[in-house]
């Protein structure tokens, strides 16, 4: 099957009228990325470009770089949003009960959704084997929480063209790799229908500062930006908002006070539904009859 073949083309007007629940006019979830990544391999992103232009390895300063939002800058989103009553969907790596365990044991006692985001950080198509790799990030997620994700974000936001099928034979139920729509739709595999929940590449922090490089507020002003369109919007038709957080991105000293200043705005607004990726997904299943 075609990549495109699996999303149908849907203009927003011609979908049907939804109710979010309590009469919402924006849902809102949080993803926050947590990854392993291996200081002998190519870094997934880097802050500091190697001397002379040469990439070496270990790669000693950007390793470092991600390993400060895994002991410091983890705690302050969880600390931010603990503060003010709100749970996050996690898209974390399997292999992260096993190394980095405190993390994993911090949003399950917070009551975060855990979502399947490959089991180490590497792309889907340098896999050798997909369904292998899918298969171990369920077992862990599935064997440290007691139940198996219902959502999963490749690494990257990557697919090759068996991928869908692969998670969804799997047990997968939503995907948040395709950024398509304000509302969740179906995507079509071989082993019956997937749902993207709809993410972002815009209200993420990896495209705002790590390859945009805009400043510390920057992320601030383009989630407040987003939100109140969509508040607009959502008076005739409920829309989704994704805000997509990297421990060492948003966790870090000068950017964590603009974070909590944009969840502050959004919170000051009545008809807001704050939900995880999986209760999306099910809210949207519900409204449609899927």
């Amino acid at each position: 099957m075609r990549m495109s073949d699996r999303a149908p083309y849907q203009a927003f007007p011609d979908r049907p009228k939804l109710t979010l629940p309590g009469g919402a006019r924006v849902a809102v979830w949080f993803i926050v990325n947590v990854e392993e990544w291996a200081m002998e391999r190519p870094m997934p992103r880097q802050v500091l470009t190697p001397p002379m232009g040469n990439p070496l390895q270990p790669d000693l300063p950007n390793w470092s770089w991600h390993e400060y939002g895994m002991r410091v800058g983890f705690w302050r989103i969880l600390d931010a949003l603990n503060a003010r009553g709100l749970r996050a969907t996690m898209a974390l790596n399997g292999n992260i009960v096993n190394s980095y365990t405190r993390i994993a044991e911090a949003a399950r006692d917070a009551g975060w959704e855990f979502m399947g985001h490959g089991f180490v950080q590497r792309p889907m198509h340098q896999l050798d084997d997909q369904r292998a790799a899918i298969d171990a990030t369920v077992a862990a997620i599935r064997g440290f929480t007691g139940k198996g994700p219902v959502g999963w974000e490749s690494p990257g936001l990557t697919e090759t063209e068996s991928t869908l099928d692969h998670l969804r034979a799997a047990g997968i139920e939503y995907v948040a790799n395709w950024p398509i729509d304000d509302l969740p739709s179906v995507l079509h595999t071989n082993h019956g229908p997937m749902l993207q929940v709809p993410y972002t590449v815009e209200t993420n922090d990896i495209v705002v500062h790590a390859v945009q490089h805009l400043p510390s507020d920057g992320f601030m002003n383009r989630c407040i930006d987003q939100f109140d369109r969509l508040y607009q919007d959502g008076e005739t038709q409920p829309r989704v908002m994704a805000i997509s957080l990297h421990p060492y991105l948003s966790g870090v000293p000068h950017r964590i006070g603009y974070l909590e200043r944009a969840i502050d705005h959004i919170r000051s607004h009545e008809g807001v539904a704050w939900m995880t990726g999986e209760e999306i997904a099910a809210w949207y299943r519900g409204a449609m009859g899927l």
